[in-house]
């Protein structure tokens, strides 16, 4: 598993939409409480999926840059994490949730 801070659209379709596997792709922002803690939920999530095809990627939405690939996820409040499997959406997850709803979606989508 690999945690990606991704700053370039270009970037993300490299690293995210080109992966065949399980992505989550977290939208966050560095003032955003909920985000802050969602970080150590990602954290152990990565430390426990370590030998799985699964990729998690952090999309800064402060980062003009990356307003584009925020708009094209309809991203409308944060954090937001969607679930990828071979570079399109199948889940997203609002808000911030106990490990085992980002688990479950893991181990859904790897079968």
């Amino acid at each position: 598993m690999w945690v990606i801070h991704l700053e370039w659209v270009e970037q993300f379709k490299k690293e995210i939409l080109e992966f065949k596997w399980v992505v989550l792709v977290d939208f966050w922002a560095e003032r955003c409480g909920p985000c802050r803690m969602l970080w150590p939920i990602l954290e152990e999530l990565n430390t426990e999926n370590e030998w799985k095809n699964v990729k998690i990627a952090k999309i800064n939405v402060e980062n003009p840059e990356n307003w584009p690939l925020a708009r094209s996820f309809q991203v409308s409040s944060i954090p937001a994490v969607f679930v990828l499997k071979n570079g399109e959406v199948v889940k997203p997850i609002i808000g911030v949730n106990p490990k085992n709803v980002y688990q479950e979606a893991i181990d859904q989508y790897l079968t």
